[in-house]
C-alpha cells in the first residue's frame, strides 16, 4: 500500500535521507515549520512504515573493502527446498550486500563487497559448496560512477 504524504512529508523525508543525523530543529527549519509539528509527521511517518529505520552510511574502502563484485547466478534448481538453502547462505554472508530474484535468463544477481579476488574467491568457493548452481557470473566494478541511498520523495 502506498503511503499518502503530502509537500512536508516529502520534503522531511527528504532530509532525513541526506542526513539523518540533523537536529529537529534543523529539519525543521528546513521543511519551514516547527519542531513539534515536524516531530509529530516523523513518528507518523515511521508508525506507517514509510520510515524503517536509521542507519550511517560506511566507505566501503575505509574498511579495506576495495572489490565490489556484481555476481550473475543461474540455477537448474527452483524447488522451495533450494531456495530456502539459497536464500539462507546468502543471509549468512556480510559481504552480500543486495540479492535480487531476476525476470530473464538470469536467476539472481548480488552485489558483493570483499577486500580482493582473493576474498572473492573464497566467498565463491563458499556459497557453491553450500548451495548447487548452474552458473556463475562474477563482474568486476572498475569504479562506481554513482550510488545512493537517497529515493526520489
Amino acid at each position: 500500500m502506498v503511503a499518502s504524504l503530502d509537500k512536508i512529508d516529502r520534503k522531511i523525508l527528504a532530509e532525513l535521507q541526506r542526513d539523518a543525523g540533523k537536529s529537529l530543529d534543523e529539519i525543521a527549519k528546513s521543511v519551514g515549520s516547527s519542531k513539534t509539528p515536524v516531530w509529530n509527521r516523523i513518528r507518523k511517518l515511521r508508525d506507517a512504515g514509510v520510515i524503517t529505520g536509521h542507519t550511517m552510511l560506511v566507505d566501503p574502502e575505509a574498511l579495506g573493502l576495495e572489490a565490489c563484485f556484481f555476481v550473475l547466478i543461474r540455477t537448474a534448481e527452483h524447488d522451495a527446498e533450494w531456495q530456502q538453502r539459497f536464500l539462507h547462505a546468502l543471509q549468512a554472508r556480510p559481504e552480500v550486500m543486495e540479492a535480487h530474484r531476476l525476470a530473464g535468463d538470469i536467476d539472481y544477481i548480488l552485489k558483493v563487497r570483499v577486500p580482493n579476488a582473493r576474498a572473492y574467491d573464497q566467498f565463491y568457493q563458499a556459497l557453491i559448496a553450500e548451495v548447487k548452481i548452474h552458473n556463475v557470473t562474477a563482474l568486476l566494478s572498475m569504479e562506481e560512477i554513482k550510488a545512493t541511498t537517497v529515493l526520489p520523495v
